[in-house]
């Protein structure tokens, strides 16, 4: 299998800033981060050496579930300090700078969550004016003994030592999470490096990454045949509007039925794929995804299975294309497991696909969050009924009932997750919401008679890019409602509740 992955950036812009990825599941918010200010960022693996980030502009280094001392610890080349270019340590790249430099690193009693920093010694640069605030915490090693070539800027209310700045070099470290939105200063940090420690100019905008995007695709495919994976989501319409404008009746869309969709969903894809002018075309392989779903409960079976049924159906109705375009984005891959990264859960459209797959992989959007998806989509001015669908995943209602897909599951989960949606309305700042079901069947009364029957968990969330959420809060009065029109309208279900989970700890489905 060939995963063919659009560099972003290569060509359009001067000043590239490097992150290196030391395995944290939150890399990737530090790139976002630093998109948000217009500034193109691009992700290397901590195994990078000095001369290949001799061109890049500045370099952040990420946090890690290491400890610096850990025997498989990922390290960093230590010439890359001495490149005099712009650095700026997080958390773990905080201390593997003071690893490198002679310092120690301890095992403390930990910091986790919101804490508040204050000034250690008079900054101009990376903390002017913004101590004093709070940050993100979540380490469990700190700073016991600073090099002599570093100063302190800041600690924390627990007396830690919160950022550091080299005495000579352009080398600045915080031991918070300047990328996560908990850290109130955290976009200061960010704009302090970057325009006024790297004096970086901003020219990072939809109108390049598309500019970008057309001209990779162009040369990637050349007069190759591409099949577009049409799901109906935000993503995958992108990747479609994105391909056709890149290379016009070379791509055709393909939508595969899998008999797993919310109820009409077929249908209102198709009408929206249309209104868009793609050339798409509808495939029902319901019965066959169904068959490949029997007696499968692991949820990680049931991801990979279904990959691998999709690619076996685009190979079907396709001779002649080589590639096939889909809408993977950044946070599939990262929870897929991704280099040192912990996997989360495989998702169908990376580790779930079959390796003897014969399509070359396109895909636009691998390196990009939903949010700059979106705004992708408002550049090709696209609908916003279509940009700001909410997210629906890949294997469909497969994930959202627990256990084995069977008919009678799919008809109670699909007209319970139709009614908790009409029945709550477009509220603002749902990210999404959706219904779940629970085959444990539990003891009620209707009427007046004993009836025993399933649960349905309903679940709704706020977020900004699906890496991290919080349980939205539902006002009780339309929660009842909800759960009163569910179990007036769905035989097979007395019982339901609701998920007050955020992610962290829980992922936002539940498989």
């Amino acid at each position: 299998m060939t995963v063919a992955v659009i560099d972003f950036g290569a060509k359009y812009t001067h000043n590239p800033v490097a992150v290196v990825d030391f395995g944290s599941q939150y890399t990737q918010l530090i790139a976002r981060r630093v998109r948000e200010l217009n500034v193109y960022s691009k992700l290397f693996p901590s195994s990078v050496k000095a001369d290949e980030l001799k061109n890049t502009k500045a370099i952040i280094l990420s946090g890690s579930r290491s400890g610096v001392y850990e025997t498989d610890a990922p390290k960093l080349d230590p010439d890359i300090l001495n490149l005099g270019i712009p650095i700026l340590g997080i958390c773990y790249g905080l201390q593997e700078i003071v690893r490198l430099e002679g310092g120690r690193i301890i095992r403390g009693t930990g910091e986790y969550g919101l804490a508040n920093i204050y000034d250690e010694m008079a900054d101009k640069w990376l903390l002017y004016d913004i101590t004093g605030s709070q940050v993100w915490m979540s380490h469990g090693d700190e700073i016991q003994t600073l090099p002599k070539t570093f100063d302190v800027l800041a600690r924390s209310s627990n007396n830690v030592i919160a950022a550091i700045k080299h005495k000579e070099k352009p080398i600045y470290g915080v031991q918070f999470h300047p990328e996560v939105a908990h850290s109130l200063i955290g976009k200061d940090i960010f704009r302090n490096f970057l325009f006024y420690i790297a004096k970086l100019q901003k020219d990072w905008t939809p109108e390049y990454i598309i500019i970008d995007t057309f001209n990779a695709i162009r040369e990637q495919v050349g007069n190759g045949e591409v099949i577009t994976a049409i799901s109906g989501g935000v993503d995958s319409a992108v990747v479609g509007t994105l391909l056709h404008k890149a290379i016009g009746d070379q791509s055709k869309c393909v939508f595969i039925d899998t008999g797993l969709l919310r109820k009409n969903e077929a249908n209102e894809i198709m009408e929206s794929m249309q209104e868009l002018g793609l050339n798409i075309t509808k495939y029902d392989f319901t019965q066959r995804f169904w068959k490949a779903l029997e007696n499968i409960t692991d949820p990680e079976v049931k991801r990979k299975a279904i990959g691998r049924e999709f690619i076996r159906c685009f190979e079907d109705v396709t001779k002649d294309a080589k590639f096939l375009a889909q809408g993977t984005l950044y946070p599939d891959v990262i929870e897929s497991g991704k280099d040192i990264a912990a996997t989360i859960k495989s998702h169908h459209n990376v580790g779930g696909l079959p390796d003897d797959m014969e399509f070359t992989l396109i895909e636009p959007l691998r390196n990009l969050f939903k949010d700059e998806v979106r705004l992708l989509g408002k550049e090709l001015k696209m609908p916003d009924h279509i940009l700001n669908r909410q997210p629906f995943p890949g294997p469909g209602l497969a994930v959202r009932i627990l256990g084995e897909v069977t008919h009678e599951r799919l008809r109670i989960l699909r007209e319970a997750d139709s009614i908790f949606l009409k029945t709550l309305g477009d509220i603002e700042g749902i990210w999404q919401a959706f219904a779940v079901l629970i085959p444990n069947k539990t003891v009620g009364v209707m009427g007046d008679d004993r009836t025993y029957e399933n649960i349905i968990a309903l679940r709704a969330v706020s977020s900004e890019d699906g890496m991290t959420a919080d349980w939205f809060r539902i006002p009780p009065d339309l929660l009842e409602e909800c759960s009163s029109n569910i179990i007036r309208g769905v035989p097979g279900v007395n019982r339901v509740v609701y998920d007050i989970t955020s992610k962290p700890p829980g992922t936002i489905e539940w498989e």
